[in-house]
């Protein structure tokens, strides 16, 4: 479930919320054992986006640490870029930190996932509607990517979608899906294995206090990463040609059916 959602706009913590209430055991699964599986996702996406990764990673380092001098348009276009995904990281960075009791307790109600899916659905297919698509990111600010930042600290709450807001932004500010889609993905990495990353110290550290074992955790991070894997690449040619107008009526009708659920007692 992990590796199928998180990358498509409909909230990857708020599937395993739910999934943990309907399977037999009925049980959260918890926000650390999210925060770690994502780190087989994000895997994904640094296997998947290597050569432009690897780019942006090894010009910053060149321009911003060694001050070279002597790099190309091409080289500076990535240090550029690898500044960009660093200060559109800190909103979540700060808020993650400032607001983690909320993260594990509060923001886990099933109530507020199914209002949040139904609100940020309707937010997604608003701003894909009203988008234009005249930008790609090479035309991307330092101001934007802080917009881009706080929608993908929204996210923060299960239901909301770390994909889905920082593409509904994106489509707002003029992006293409192809750029939104694309910029969110590289945005995630550093938020993703820094969460994930924490979770998995907290959780060496104490881990009498988890759902579910270490090699239990690391079987579903195994399975996390080689099914998002396929999803990007399917993902990355479907945004290319269509709308997220399936996402969003999906988001709507999850939601509903999971309020009905709460309202009669059956979740």
């Amino acid at each position: 479930m992990q590796g199928l959602t998180e990358f498509l706009p409909i909230s990857s913590s708020a599937h395993l919320r739910i999934v943990g209430e309907l399977l037999p055991s009925a049980k959260d699964p918890g926000a650390a054992f999210t925060a770690i599986t994502q780190i087989g996702t994000e895997l994904a996406v640094l296997i998947f986006f290597r050569v432009e990764i690897i780019s942006i990673i090894k010009n910053w380092f060149k321009f911003s640490i060694l001050r070279r001098k002597d790099l190309g348009f091409i080289e500076k276009s990535d240090n550029k870029m690898g500044w960009l995904i660093i200060i559109g990281s800190l909103p979540i960075f700060i808020l993650g930190f400032l607001l983690q009791d909320l993260i594990k307790e509060n923001f886990r109600s099933l109530t507020l996932i199914a209002i949040t899916l139904i609100v940020f659905g309707l937010v997604l297919g608003f701003a894909d509607y009203v988008g234009e698509t005249s930008k790609n990111l090479k035309d991307l600010k330092t101001w934007q990517t802080l917009i881009f930042g706080l929608g993908q600290s929204m996210a923060l709450i299960p239901g909301v979608s770390r994909s889905g807001m920082t593409i509904a932004v994106g489509r707002l500010m003029g992006f293409s899906r192809s750029a939104a889609t694309k910029y969110s993905f590289l945005l995630a990495v550093p938020a993703v294995l820094g969460s994930g990353l924490y979770e998995l110290y907290q959780t060496l550290q104490n881990p009498s206090n988890e759902v579910f074992t270490l090699t239990q955790t690391f079987v579903a991070t195994l399975v996390a990463f080689i099914v998002g894997y396929a999803v990007i690449a399917w993902l990355m040619k479907f945004v290319s040609t269509r709308s997220y107008l399936p996402f969003v009526m999906y988001r709507v009708l999850l939601g509903t059916f999971l309020l009905g659920g709460i309202a009669v007692n059956l979740i």
